[in-house]
C-alpha cells in the first residue's frame, strides 16, 4: 500500500523556497501572486490549482502536469481515508 503522499506545499517550501533562499515575499513576488496565497500554499492551508501549477513550471519548477498531479494524490488519499463513511448503493453502468 502506498504511504501517505506529501502535500505539494511542502516540497514547495522545501525544494524550491528554501534551496534557492527565498523568502516567501521574495517568491511570491516573482511568481507573481500574493504572499497570502503562497503562505497558504506552503502551510497545506490550500491546494496548487492549475494555474499556480503553471506558475511554478514557468518559474523552472518542474512542469505543471507534475504538481497537478501530486495535487491530486494529496487529495485522493485524503478522501480514500475518509470513504468508510459514504455511504454508496451499488450500481452498475458500462464500461469507462
Amino acid at each position: 500500500m502506498m504511504r501517505n503522499p506529501s502535500h505539494p506545499g511542502e516540497l514547495v517550501k522545501h525544494d524550491c523556497i528554501e534551496a534557492l533562499n527565498l523568502t516567501v515575499t521574495a517568491a511570491a513576488a516573482a511568481l507573481g501572486v500574493s504572499r497570502k496565497a503562497l503562505s497558504e500554499l506552503i502551510n497545506c492551508k490550500s491546494g496548487v490549482s492549475p494555474e499556480m501549477a503553471i506558475r511554478f513550471e514557468k518559474a523552472g519548477w518542474g512542469t505543471a502536469d507534475t504538481w497537478l498531479r501530486m495535487q491530486m494524490n494529496h487529495d485522493l488519499w485524503q478522501a480514500r481515508k475518509k470513504s468508510k463513511s459514504l455511504k454508496v448503493k451499488k450500481l452498475h453502468c458500462a464500461q469507462i
